[in-house]
């Protein structure tokens, strides 16, 4: 009796389906062919791709550490030389061999683009101070064609310009004599707003990018490992902050 009553209950649950599949997968299939899934999927999940992210740490929004250096003319600057200005931050040596020169002529060519105004800087800090004097600096600026009056290449204690890039903005900075030069850094990009946040573009998943890649220029579109360049989503995003 009780396999004969699991019978009939079988029976019943395949009607059932068999009933909703009728009146509901059409319907389905033509939500699908309209795209209506899609677009109500869509709905759920905030689109950033016209915004620039704050970058966060423990859940606020991390702004410039305060630091204070000697420039390239031997002038005292400080985060509030920044204050109300867009501006890009990198680490850097004068006598790296290697990516350095790449990043240089990169921010170069962010200079060159927003040339003459007033609310944007670069702030460029080396990581061989005791070598990096201004004199020095002022050298490779000119060598570089370095122009901008807020484009300030810093120097000072070192163990302040190493963790300021460690801690300070996460970017990786050591000694380490088996790199080039002698010592390793990262090669990224900040960005920072006119509040002095760090900000940048998202990625495809809704979270930010953090840091742009500056060893890769336009003209090579990538790198031998597939990574694009991110100068022109940099510069892209450096307009946006000024237009806010």
């Amino acid at each position: 009796m009780a396999a004969k009553k699991n019978k009939y209950t079988y029976v019943w649950v395949s009607l059932i389906v068999l009933v909703f599949g009728i009146i509901f997968i059409p319907k389905i299939v033509n939500r699908l062919k309209s795209g209506t899934v899609v677009e109500a999927d869509r709905m759920n999940v905030k689109d950033n791709s016209g915004e620039l992210a704050y970058v966060l740490a423990n859940g606020k929004k991390r702004r410039v550490p305060s630091f204070e250096f000697i420039n390239q003319d031997s002038l005292v600057v400080s985060d509030n030389d920044y204050r109300g200005k867009v501006f890009v931050v990198d680490f850097f040596f004068t006598s790296c061999p290697s990516i350095c020169p790449i990043m240089t002529k990169n921010l170069v060519s962010l200079q060159n683009e927003y040339e003459g105004r007033a609310d944007f800087g670069i702030a460029s800090f080396s990581i061989t101070p005791e070598h990096d004097t201004p004199t020095v600096l002022k050298t490779y600026a000119e060598k570089y064609g370095i122009t901008d009056l807020d484009w300030h290449l810093m120097t000072g204690d070192q163990k302040k310009i190493y963790k300021l890039a460690n801690e300070g903005f996460n970017i990786f900075a050591a000694e380490m004599p088996d790199a080039p030069g002698g010592f390793e850094h990262s090669g990224l990009f900040a960005l920072v707003d006119k509040n002095g946040f760090l900000r940048s573009r998202v990625d495809e998943f809704g979270n930010p990018i953090v840091y742009y890649r500056g060893t890769i220029t336009e003209g090579q579109g990538a790198n031998d490992h597939g990574e694009q360049e991110q100068i022109s989503i940099l510069r892209e995003d450096i307009k946006k902050l000024l237009e806010e």
